[in-house]
């Protein structure tokens, strides 16, 4: 009987945990990582609290820096076939930022996305033979 209760609670908690993600999560991680492979028109506005105006506007095919610190921002954008620039800006308490996906984009809810670099995985080998 107790491995039967067991077994149950086992599988309520797993049916509990694999339902906690909700519609709006799968599309939010979808779209992040639709930006983060450079699919999402974004534009970002940097500026300052007390004086209210724009330091910096950066728009385009752009990915806002996921390691970041507190106090350092980064934003790479693809600006070309295989050409990205790669912006920084220091926060501050008075420096802060804005990020608006400009176009809407179409994500399916019931479709996850994993995204493999292939030049991730397999290093950079430089190979030397004998003459």
């Amino acid at each position: 009987m107790k491995k039967l209760i067991l077994a149950s609670l086992a599988t309520i908690t797993i049916l509990t945990t694999l339902t906690a993600c909700t519609e709006a999560d799968t599309v939010s991680q979808n779209l992040s990582k639709s930006a983060d492979s450079f699919e999402v028109q974004r534009k970002i506005v940097f500026f300052n609290g007390i004086t209210d105006r724009d330091l910096l506007v950066v728009e385009g095919l752009c990915s806002i820096g996921n390691g970041d610190t507190d106090l350092r921002m980064t934003v790479t954008c693809k600006v070309g076939k295989d050409e990205y620039k790669k912006h920084y800006l220091g926060l501050s308490d008075n420096v802060s930022f804005f990020a608006e996906q400009l176009d809407a984009k179409k994500e399916d809810p019931f479709h996850y996305k994993v995204i493999i670099r292939p030049e991730a995985i397999v290093p950079d080998i430089e190979l030397q033979t004998s003459k």
